[in-house]
């Protein structure tokens, strides 16, 4: 994967982004009344293709707070709202799989598992080689962590601190953080983890010295679960979020694009980020 910008977000005032088996699954039920939207029109004529009739398959990792997170074993998160809107938009009910990050691009461009792939996705060119992208609904950028004990590794000095010999980034395996560690820091070790959870806990551990993550759930994990570290550096990266869809799909695509763009003019995607970013 490339570092490079991804999309635009939809006209809003701030930024709202194994291959067989399934982690898990779970489910929430959409709004099935009939509507008179261009999302629910599209979906209503047979164009698009789904895996169950009158089910929106989703695949997510929900592991990337506050994108997608779970609590209590329920799915939680800017995009899993977002996921249950454009149910709700598209008149389907919301089936959610719970994937290792890695392994949605792959699933949907495979087809038989998911519709959709809604988990902080940055659209840059070596996806769009397997799955189109909807349009973009959030632009992030990336962000570098570090303990706050580690003198060593500053705003002011972290490009060189950490790129030596011996030094271990952390990263969530598959997303642009880990694209980034490679590119910008070749002497150090670039050690990819399944989740972002663990990569936090490498660098808490003392396994780690410092995580490349994207910006908004660099900020969400040290406010709320990894008070001892802190964001050392914001790297504008300028990466759009979208949604990945299968390239034989064009009438899902369009149908999302149409539910997106509803989402965006009747102010549903303001409140999404208004409630997870303030």
């Amino acid at each position: 994967m490339k570092n490079m910008n991804r999309r635009e977000f939809l006209g809003t005032a701030g930024a709202f982004a194994g291959i067989m088996a399934l982690a898990g699954c779970g489910s929430t039920g959409g709004n099935t009344a009939s509507t008179t939207t261009a999302a629910s029109s599209a979906a209503a004529s047979g164009d698009m293709q789904l895996l169950t009739a009158g089910k929106l398959t989703v695949g997510t990792s929900p592991d990337f707070p506050p994108f997608e997170n779970l609590e209590n074993d329920e799915y939680v998160g800017l995009d899993m709202d977002l996921a249950k809107a454009l149910a709700d938009k598209l008149g389907l009910e919301l089936e959610l799989k719970n994937l290792q990050f890695d392994a949605i691009v792959p699933a949907v461009a495979a087809g038989g598992q998911v519709d959709l792939g809604i988990s902080g996705i940055t659209i840059e060119p070596e996806r769009e080689e397997q799955v189109d992208f909807s349009d973009p609904y959030y632009i992030d950028d990336l962000a570098v962590v570090a303990m706050k004990d580690n003198a060593d590794v500053t705003a002011d000095t972290y490009a060189d601190a950490l790129n030596q010999a011996g030094v271990v980034i952390a990263v969530q395996s598959g997303t642009t953080g880990e694209s980034y560690a490679q590119e910008n820091f070749p002497n150090a070790t670039t050690q990819p983890y399944g989740n972002a959870t663990d990569s936090f806990a490498a660098l808490q551990s003392g396994q780690a010295n410092a995580v490349v993550t994207n910006k908004a759930v660099g900020a969400k994990m040290v406010a709320d679960a990894y008070t001892d570290a802190q964001v050392i550096k914001e790297i504008a990266t300028g990466e759009e979020y979208g949604i990945a869809v299968n390239k034989d799909n064009g009438g899902l695509l369009s149908a999302v694009n149409d539910a997106l763009a509803e989402l965006t003019s009747d102010g549903t995607v303001d409140e999404l980020t208004n409630k997870y970013f303030g």
